[in-house]
């Protein structure tokens, strides 16, 4: 294992994870982090048994994740539940990786549009009762909210995690531009729009888009 290869970043598999536990298995990596939309048909740890006890493996959501109450609980359910990045900063083979799972979505927030409302809490508030009991469907616990990324914005980190892009891809948004800068990461990993590219934001943050079922060292290179 190189230091390059001490973590290993996954772009969205969408079901298919044997490149990770080929990537897994030869460079034996102290960590995996897995980009999100996975189209889980089983639990996740059952697609991982080859590479479970060889490496730490974390995770964010995407936004196949919510498309099905299956897909959610395989994941959300999973024995690798504890492992998702989302909303935290966790040390991972020596860094700090924050992690931001989930989509912008256009009824809660679409930068560089104004938020429709400052928080989960808020938009119940203004709901039917029988929606406040059930609370948030699954297609609005796939959106970003505005006051949880101001929160994570009060954290520091080595490397951000997201599913969307910042604004280095043309489908991104400026608002992962200024959460990375204000984490002070020096590098972003994302996933979601399945190009493989590398790019310089503000403060010379490197940004590295991974490819669906492509794994990536810490340099952005396919392993």
């Amino acid at each position: 294992m190189t230091n390059e290869c001490r973590i290993l970043f996954a772009g969205d598999p969408h079901g298919d994870f044997a490149p990770l536990i080929r990537a897994v298995l030869t460079q034996k990596p102290e960590a995996v982090v897995l980009l999100g939309d996975y189209d889980l048909e089983k639990p996740l740890q059952d697609y991982l048994r080859p590479i479970v006890d060889v490496t730490e493996i974390w995770w964010i959501a995407g936004n196949h994740e919510f498309e099905h109450p299956d897909k959610h609980r395989y994941l959300f359910d999973s024995s690798l539940a504890d492992n998702g990045l989302h909303l935290q900063v966790k040390d991972v083979a020596g860094l700090r990786i924050a992690g931001l799972g989930g989509i912008f979505l256009g009824r809660v927030w679409y930068p560089p549009n104004r938020p429709r409302w400052k928080s989960k809490s808020h938009f119940l508030s203004q709901q039917p009762s029988h929606v406040r009991t059930a609370g948030l469907s699954l297609k609005y616990q796939a959106a970003i909210w505005h006051d949880e990324v101001q929160r994570l914005k009060q954290l520091d980190a080595d490397i951000l995690v997201s599913h969307e892009a910042p604004r280095s891809h043309r489908h991104g948004f400026i608002v992962i531009d200024e959460l990375a800068a204000a984490l002070k990461v020096s590098k972003v990993f994302h996933g979601h729009l399945h190009e493989h590219y590398t790019a310089t934001i503000r403060a010379g943050i490197k940004v590295h888009g991974i490819a669906d079922r492509m794994v990536a060292d810490l340099n952005g290179h396919p392993v």
